[in-house]
């Protein structure tokens, strides 16, 4: 039975006054399976293509934290997976934030989030 999910793109914008970004990784919620996950992939060279300048590991750092936010680390353990997730994409104006959040289905949000980020990231 597929089930709805929510999902964002992850997005890296190292220079924000340009707006130019590249998508770094794919957030996903499905409330029905009490899953939240991020997967993320910083390609380097994309990125320096923007900014030559962009400190590649403080954003992979930045990236890890998405996912052990959706792990319940730090402050997010007091919060439930839909206020994580919430939380996570909620507007921003940093190196990293969420795109608009989608809706889709699917019978598996593990395969479908593996999935998003093979056609949207890599």
């Amino acid at each position: 039975m597929r089930v709805p999910y929510e999902y964002a793109v992850i997005q890296a914008v190292p220079r924000i006054e340009r707006g130019e970004l590249i998508n770094v990784g794919v957030v996903l919620y499905c409330q029905r399976r009490d899953f939240l996950q991020a997967r993320t992939h910083l390609h380097e060279d994309r990125l320096r293509a923007l900014d030559p300048q962009a400190d590649t590991k403080a954003i992979g750092e930045a990236l890890a934290s998405w996912s052990a936010t959706c792990t319940g680390a730090g402050a997010a353990s007091a919060m439930s997976l839909g206020e994580r997730f919430r939380w996570l994409v909620a507007p921003r104006s940093t190196i990293l934030r969420a795109g608009p959040v989608h809706m889709g289905l699917a019978i598996d949000p593990a395969e479908e989030l593996q999935r998003l980020e093979n056609i949207l990231v890599r």
